[in-house]
């Protein structure tokens, strides 16, 4: 994969799925996230939003909605060749935007990548501070119960 266009940030369509599980299970087979299976996705496919360069998915990210008022950015993934691109951010902040169209007012990230969602407005947060139902799919997660993964929250508008 490399980037053979311009780059478009969009929802993603079922011809963009067989691409999305091989980013995201990149990263799961070397434990940062979880895997994803080929149903998951498409049962969840309206929540996902790709990076497009004109030929290949370049980049992945979810939206799960908690609550009223909380949502997180789930299963953010980008292609090894276009790392450093800026293509993270731009996803993240697509879904930032998403949030505040449909009137939620924190945005969660669950992460190893710390400075890198500093650097899209997130800060650390205690776990404990979260709902309960933000835990429910970690009942799925080999690192259950010590997940060392970082509580990040952005503020909105």
């Amino acid at each position: 994969m490399s980037m053979t266009g311009a780059l478009t940030i969009r929802h993603a369509m079922t011809s963009d799925v067989d691409q999305m599980l091989m980013i995201v299970n990149q990263y799961a087979q070397q434990g940062l996230m979880l895997p994803r299976t080929k149903i998951s996705i498409l049962e969840n496919l309206q929540s996902f939003i790709i990076a497009y360069d004109g030929q290949n998915v370049i980049g992945v990210a979810g939206l799960h909605i908690l609550w009223d008022d909380l949502a997180e950015i789930r299963s953010l993934a980008i292609a090894e060749s276009a790392k450093g691109l800026g293509v993270g951010k731009r996803l993240v902040l697509s879904l930032v935007g998403e949030c505040e169209r449909l009137g939620i007012r924190r945005a969660l990230a669950l992460t190893y990548q710390k400075d890198f969602f500093e650097k899209c407005g997130f800060h650390v947060v205690a776990k404990e501070s979260l709902p309960q139902k933000v835990w429910k799919d970690c009942i799925n997660c080999s690192k259950l119960p010590f997940c060392d993964e970082i509580a990040m929250i952005r503020e909105l508008g």
